[in-house]
């Protein structure tokens, strides 16, 4: 039997929306870590929570892999709420 399927919404209540934060967060970067481990690459994960607080995770050095992203140059697939212009004019040409 599977779990039951959650409504992806604003959790209205701060206090549970701030203990399900720090359980996402930790679960995540767990993630982060596995699959940097199985599949040996690097991964940087940034995360701002509501108050502005900075929270990472990097499987090598920080810096390195932020600087590596700045001067990648090729296309790549990038996924979000919010995409680049670049990649809004790709996907407009398909």
């Amino acid at each position: 039997m599977g779990r039951k399927k959650i409504q992806i919404s604003r959790i209205l209540d701060q206090r549970n929306r701030q203990v399900t934060f720090t359980k996402r967060k930790f679960g995540l970067m767990k993630k982060a870590y596995e699959l940097s481990v199985l599949c040996d690459c690097e991964i940087a994960l940034i995360i701002f929570n509501s108050t502005n607080r900075l929270f990472q995770y990097a499987s090598t050095d920080m810096d390195k892999v932020l600087l590596k992203y700045t001067e990648y140059s090729e296309p790549h697939e990038s996924r979000g709420k919010f995409r680049s212009r670049e990649n809004k004019s790709r996907n407009k040409r398909r």
